[in-house]
This record gives structure tokens, C-alpha cells and sequence, in this order.
């Protein structure tokens, strides 16, 4: 799992990504004003899990890499490469994009009924509406 924390030009985002079981899903959580140290330890230890666990998708499919003895110096230069980088990269977009597609779908789908469901309940008002009338005679 890892938390990327950058600067979009108006607010502050955090980009999520797990990997588990072969499949990388990626979330994006928008913090406003740029956070600090206490702000961002309390998202990892109270929202996170909610955060991720609200997800509706599958994942994207991710090849995993070997788990081999890294030298310690190498390993030291890759953290510090990973903190200069701040692009997300574009697997977790895609993984992004489809959580956001699929809960679009879902939106669209509850609206839908919702109309469906008004359009019926105004459809009997007025055969309710009619019938009365029609006793009145």
C-alpha cells in the first residue's frame, strides 16, 4: 500500500493504492488545505480503511515483483526517488476511473428508480384525483 500526497493546483490530495490478491485498486481522497503531520497520521489510523473499504470495484490486474534481498543502498536511493516523484501513475488512474465509472452507473441506476418511483406514486394521485370527481356526479 502506498499514500501519495500532492498538490493539484487547488487543493491537496492523498492517491491510495493497495495491491492485494494480484489486483491494484486506487482511491483518491481530497484533504483541502495542505495537511499536516497530525492530520495526515490521523486519515492513516481513523479514515483510511473506511476510505478504501467503500470501494465497489474489482482492481486492475498487477504483475507482482519478486521478493528479493534489495542492498540497503539501492533501497535508500528508491525511497528517495519515490519522495521527488509526485505523478500518479497511470495504473492507479485507471483504477481511479473505473471506481468512478462504476459508482456513476450505480447513481444513475438509484435515479432512475427514484423517477421511475415518483412518476408511478403521480400517476395514481390521479387516478385517485379522478375517481373522486367521478363520485362527486
Amino acid at each position: 500500500m502506498s499514500l501519495t500526497i500532492y498538490h493539484d493546483g487547488q487543493f491537496w490530495v492523498g492517491i491510495i493504492e493497495v495491491v492485494e490478491g494480484g489486483k491494484l485498486k486506487a482511491f483518491r481522497y481530497v484533504f483541502g488545505a495542505e495537511p499536516k503531520d497530525a492530520e495526515i497520521l490521523d486519515f492513516i489510523n481513523y479514515r483510511l480503511l473506511e476510505v478504501i473499504n467503500q470501494s465497489v470495484h474489482a482492481g486492475l490486474d498487477v504483475k507482482r515483483k519478486s521478493n528479493k534481498k534489495v542492498n540497503p543502498k539501492r533501497l535508500q536511493r528508491q525511497v528517495a526517488k519515490e519522495i521527488n516523484k509526485i505523478s500518479i501513475s497511470t495504473k492507479a488512474q485507471e483504477a481511479m476511473k473505473q471506481e468512478y465509472e462504476e459508482k456513476k452507473k450505480s447513481r444513475k441506476k438509484k435515479a432512475k428508480q427514484y423517477h421511475e418511483e415518483l412518476k408511478e406514486k403521480k400517476y395514481l394521485m390521479k387516478k385517485l384525483k379522478a375517481k373522486a370527481r367521478h363520485k362527486g356526479k
